[in-house]
């Protein structure tokens, strides 16, 4: 065979093997490209919300999944980790809702991209519970959150008192990070609160010469008192009223924030000595005792104008509004009188209940014991 045969034939057997070897790492990648990037190669029903608390490797990633119910092929999950070189994984919120390929489920966790989350401020809390509700949705602690409510360098940035604070938590519903601090998310509420009830409002705060923290505080016992909205600017005018001529305000809803309870209210309740009992001191309590909803800040700003100085609750849920005593007293007897025969009425309805418990156990028991004589 000559050489330039020999050439040749090398030079042919040389090109086939460069184009096989092309061949297969073009599937080869292929392969793989298919196998990393499918479409549903981590499916989550809705609503599949992963949690990680703190920085977690991959073995504690498939963990967290597994417990989710996140559907994935773990081998090849471990897998696509190792060739995209993740290794650990951010603390956040994360939304596996729906299909998502390994690549990027890898990336957003492994990038701490996680998923905004709503968090609602219920109306009209004390503290203690406000505490706890919020808490519930974020990742910081009920004690981090108590802490910052009085965090001397988070009052002074915000010129507030501590006893303040509270009132500017506006009840509604936000989006924010789970991983967000508890300094962040007041900062965030104070922000909220500034927008929506101080700016706007700016002109009637100087025509009526109240501070923002003084009609949070008027707006935080409307709140108690009234159960729908359409009531509170009555409620507010018979305040104001109150105010305006010198009054005090007798406002039962400070009494029982003054004594820590959520109850009916004894004639010795409204003598306890404490600045927040309005049936004792002049004017406005030291702070809010809730957090008020925005309709009520608006009544505080705005109030009915009328002559009514007294109101008592009717059973409907609103009140009944009186411009002398006597006739708030009338009407207090109505009350006192339907509160008298609801007692009654459930007083009853135990005694019924506990008959027929006592009947059912002593039923079941001649049962037995005909069962033990058989």
């Amino acid at each position: 065979m000559r050489i330039s045969e020999i050439t040749a034939l090398s030079l042919r057997d040389f090109i086939t093997g460069i184009v096989l070897f092309s061949v297969i790492s073009l599937l080869a990648y292929f392969y793989r490209d298919a196998r990393l990037n499918n479409p549903a190669g981590i499916t989550g029903d809705a609503g599949s919300i992963v949690f990680i608390y703190e920085r977690e490797d991959l073995d504690g990633l498939v963990g967290l999944f597994n417990e989710a119910e996140i559907q994935f092929d773990e081998p090849r999950f471990r897998w696509a980790a190792h060739i995209y070189g993740w290794r650990n994984f951010l603390p956040g919120r994360y939304d596996l809702t729906g299909e998502q390929t390994y690549e990027s489920v890898l990336r957003i966790f492994g990038n701490g991209l996680q998923t905004p989350g709503n968090v609602t401020i219920h109306t009209g809390q004390w503290e203690e519970r406000f505490i706890q509700r919020v808490s519930a949705q974020m990742r910081f602690t009920e004690e981090e959150l108590f802490e910052a409510l009085r965090d001397t360098a988070m009052l002074d940035k915000h010129g507030l008192q501590q006893h303040h604070v509270l009132g500017r938590m506006l009840p509604n519903t936000y989006e924010m990070y789970w991983t967000s601090t508890a300094e962040q998310f007041i900062d965030r509420m104070l922000a909220e609160f500034d927008r929506a009830a101080v700016q706007p409002y700016a002109e009637r705060y100087e025509e009526l010469k109240m501070s923002v923290d003084q009609i949070t505080t008027l707006a935080s016992i409307i709140e108690w008192e009234a159960r729908y909205d359409h009531e509170k600017p009555k409620i507010s005018g018979l305040y104001w009223n109150r105010l305006n001529n010198r009054w005090r305000l007798q406002a039962d809803p400070t009494v029982s924030y003054a004594i820590g309870e959520r109850r009916r209210l004894f004639n010795r309740d409204y003598q306890f000595d404490h600045p927040y009992n309005t049936y004792r001191f002049f004017g406005l309590p030291p702070g809010p005792i809730n957090n008020p909803a925005l309709s009520s800040i608006r009544a505080a700003l705005f109030p009915e104008d009328h002559d009514y100085f007294f109101m008592v609750a009717t059973p409907e849920g609103v009140h009944t509004f009186t411009r002398t005593y006597a006739d708030h007293r009338r009407e207090s007897r109505k009350w006192q009188q339907y509160i008298r025969e609801q007692t009654a009425i459930r007083q009853q309805r135990e005694r019924e209940a506990a008959l027929r418990e006592e009947m059912n156990e002593n039923g079941s028991g001649n049962g037995n014991e005909q069962q033990a004589m058989d």
